[in-house]
């Protein structure tokens, strides 16, 4: 699995600041992708080739390369279609990770379409579903996926509620590709039980990178 063996057992650190969000600049994820890199961390996910670009300056680990496109109203946006693929294969990232849902792509076509030309046209490069429930997980590597992650559980409209590591330890009996766990992994303690119910790795994004989300619940939890 090259490089990417590296993050097995591992944390990988989420380092994505978006438009409207205060840490908005390429600069700064490089830096926060430096300071992941000193804290442990043995892989990076990130989003945009330009942040990508930024971090490759600051670190070499294993990168998890997305970029997160909105099309209209259509609400899959994490490398929806072959033109954000393209982006990130040109640019050079271990893996690309890709929304792996049931839900309808902007550009109509299905996930194993999909799939299919993408591995087609780059067969040495490895592709990762961000799924929200078993069945997509099997889907995901029915088609062809080398990585699923439990990114978007609780963030579709079909899993809202779910807990992250229940579906997660369903996940990982389900399929027989590895399993990141990801999304709502937010304390210590989750991330080690992720590890525990039989993750490949798992990734932290907003519990480390996202200093507006970490006051707030501090802020919250004084207001009590």
């Amino acid at each position: 699995m090259s490089k990417f063996e590296q993050v097995k057992g591992k944390l990988i650190v989420s380092c994505q600041a978006l438009e409207d969000e205060p840490l908005h600049s390429s600069f700064i994820m490089g830096r926060m992708a430096y300071a992941a890199l000193v804290g442990g961390a043995s892989g990076i996910r990130a989003n945009t080739v330009v942040d990508i670009q930024e971090i490759k300056k600051n670190v070499d680990l294993p990168i998890i390369g997305i970029i997160k496109k909105q099309y209209g109203d259509n609400q899959v946006y994490i490398t929806p279609t072959m033109t954000e693929i393209e982006a990130l294969v040109a640019e050079g990232v271990d893996v690309i990770a890709l929304d792996g849902t049931k839900r309808e792509r902007p550009d109509g076509r299905t996930l194993e379409d999909l799939m299919k030309e993408a591995k087609t046209k780059y067969p040495n490069q490895m592709f990762m579903a961000d799924i929200s429930c078993v069945e997509e997980a099997v889907e995901a590597q029915r088609v062809g996926f080398d990585i699923v992650g439990t990114t978007l559980v609780g963030y579709t409209e079909y899993t809202k509620g779910n807990d992250p590591l229940t579906e997660l330890e369903k996940v990982v009996k389900a399929v027989s590709i590895p399993v990141i766990g990801e999304g709502n992994l937010d304390t210590p303690a989750k991330a080690k039980k992720a590890l525990e119910v039989g993750a490949y790795a798992v990734v932290v994004g907003g519990a480390i990178t996202r200093p507006q989300q970490i006051t707030k619940k501090f802020v919250t939890e004084m207001a009590k």
